[in-house]
């Protein structure tokens, strides 16, 4: 079977069979987590790398140099905050067969959607995140005319670059706050920026003069920005970082400890101004970068924690053959190395695994034969389809194809092909209620309900 994607010949796809994989270990701990430092880190120092690419027009794989800017003011250290005990309904211990459920159309007519974010505000609204720039509210069946927040003059769109991510606080129905993360170009130079803005007197927009800047990290090229944000069950807010850009990770960012390109950050957003590191972040060494929480990522496009127990997915796009789901359970300490680039999934890639260095590898990967560009998902956990609770749902932007991926009480995996769909999955989003939505780059979002 062939399908043409964006001028892309793609060829059809091989059955990808239940498998038990468990995120394997290899060598030895790469350092114990530090004792916590004095109440005051002062500013990273900036870092400058460079770095080519692959994939056109797909918002997860493209080309473009490194420099890591951080914010001027000091960095206090945060307290950790304990995650809040959830009561833990049973998952099911079997994949469903895709026949019990399909994917229904709520919304079209949308420009290069590729995000979707519930505020938990209690409103029921859907805010679906355009590449372009704008974020627009889907409400009673319809998306609203007018967008919450409309960046179409600020943002630097498209490929790779654009309106990437959207996450609202964890107490927005009080403080109003969300925060994204987008491109930006200044003086012919790439950036990426994490930011915070705050709904105005009237719930229906943003204002768009309320930008508080959190991060403002040079990008050495066009590709591999990342672009997820998420709430982790601590209350501190995780942010996804590719490695830069080109291909084969030319600069070693995957692996860099100075450097925030190839990561996941972890900062504490309540306590301190931009920002705070929490106290048993694992790199509070003067030389390694105190907001990293784990490094070697390629690009990590989406990623996503379990709404009912904190497990963490990690969807990471693949450089020529492998495409990866990372996989942390819940109240995993900082410093995992995701392997990437001396590994490409569970392949060695290039150059020789650090001595003592413990690498973490996929709990599911396929091959480029299935798809070329991996989109994190999410675990269902809704009540409409209850042969589907716990399910984690993940995709393929450039072939379509979903797959579900289920962990068992012994911490094995099951693992299959759910649907060969013709939808190029940019995101997979979730509402208050756990269902589960798929975003469409091509302009629409649908949910996954009873056929």
């Amino acid at each position: 079977m062939k399908r043409t994607v964006r001028g892309i010949l793609l060829a059809g796809f091989l059955f990808l069979s239940a498998c038990n994989l468990i995120p394997a270990a290899r060598g030895t701990p790469g350092g114990s987590v530090p004792t916590p430092q004095p109440p005051i880190i002062q500013p990273s120092q900036s870092v400058t790398t460079e770095v080519v690419t692959t994939m056109p027009s797909s918002p997860m794989n493209v080309t473009t140099e490194v420099v890591t800017t951080m914010p001027p003011s000091p960095i206090v250290v945060a307290t950790l905050v304990a995650p809040v005990a959830t009561p833990m309904p049973a998952s099911v211990s079997v994949l469903p067969g895709p026949a019990s459920a399909a994917w229904s159309e709520i919304a079209n007519g949308l420009d290069a959607p590729v995000g979707l974010a519930d505020a938990g505000d209690g409103s029921g609204r859907l805010f679906i995140v355009e590449q372009t720039g704008a974020i627009r509210i889907w409400q009673n069946g319809a998306v609203e005319p007018v967008p919450f927040l409309d960046l179409n003059g600020r943002v630097d769109c498209c490929g790779e670059r654009g309106l990437l991510g959207l996450v609202f606080h964890p107490d927005y129905a009080a403080n109003g706050y969300f925060y994204i993360n987008y491109t930006e170009r200044l003086a012919g130079t790439l950036y990426t920026s994490i930011a915070r803005f705050q709904v105005s007197t009237d719930p229906a927009q943003a204002d768009p003069d309320s930008e508080l800047r959190l991060l403002h990290i040079l990008q050495p090229y066009d590709n591999h920005n990342g672009g997820g944000l998420a709430f982790g069950p601590d209350g501190y807010l995780y942010i996804a970082l590719g490695d830069g850009g080109s291909a084969g990770d030319p600069n070693a960012n995957g692996q860099a400890l100075t450097t925030l390109l190839g990561k996941i950050l972890r900062i504490e957003v309540d306590n301190a101004s931009p920002y705070g590191i929490p106290f048993d972040n694992p790199y509070l060494e003067r030389s390694f970068l105190p907001e990293i929480w784990a490094n070697g990522l390629r690009n990590p496009w989406r990623f996503a924690f379990d709404m009912l127990n904190g497990d963490l997915y990690i969807g990471d796009v693949g450089q020529g053959s492998w495409e990866e789901i990372d996989f942390l359970p819940a109240g995993s300490p900082g410093g995992t190395n995701f392997g990437w680039d001396t590994y490409e999934g569970d392949h060695a890639f290039e150059g020789q695994p650090a001595a003592g260095q413990l690498y973490v590898f996929p709990v599911a990967e396929y091959g480029h034969d299935q798809g070329t560009a991996v989109t994190g998902g999410v675990v269902y956990r809704g009540t409409n389809l209850p042969d589907w609770f716990g399910v984690y749902l993940y995709g393929d932007f450039s072939s379509g194809l979903i797959w579900g991926l289920l962990r068992q009480p012994d911490a094995t995996w099951q693992n299959a092909l759910l649907f060969d769909t013709r939808y190029l999955i940019s995101s997979f989003g979730q509402d208050a209620a756990g269902e589960v939505y798929l975003v469409d780059y091509s302009g629409s979002v649908l949910r996954l309900a009873r056929p």
